[in-house]
């Protein structure tokens, strides 16, 4: 059995469209589980650098799996300890939410481990 991390991670800009219109932040936030592999969520660091609540959300095969709101101007750390095995073909994304018109700045980091 082999391990890779992998990791979903940057900074990124948006203006809110409404906290229940979460939206993809950036194709480079998209994970596909390949072939042969089973991938696990261990964690997510987020912070919020806007003046109110956003959330962020881990969406499963268009489903959402996971939301961490961040308060105003602030940050959270999640360990996943629910731990699930995502099979091959499973994709992943992270969403982001604000309150509508509100420009946000997040800094994301989602951490990954894909077994072989």
């Amino acid at each position: 059995m082999h391990s890779t991390p992998r990791f979903l991670q940057g900074v990124y800009s948006f203006e809110g469209k409404g906290l229940d219109r979460p939206f993809l932040l950036d194709p480079a936030l998209a994970y596909t589980v390949p072939g042969g592999a089973v991938t696990q969520p261990v964690y997510f660091r987020g912070g919020n650098a806007s003046a109110e609540l956003i959330c962020v959300f881990l969406v499963r095969d268009g489903q959402p799996m996971r939301y961490f709101p961040i308060g105003a101007k602030n940050h959270t750390h999640v360990a996943l300890r629910v731990v699930e095995d995502l099979e091959a073909g499973t994709g992943l994304e992270l969403h982001a939410a604000a309150p509508t018109g509100v420009t946000a700045t997040v800094i994301i980091d989602l951490g990954l481990v894909e077994v072989e």
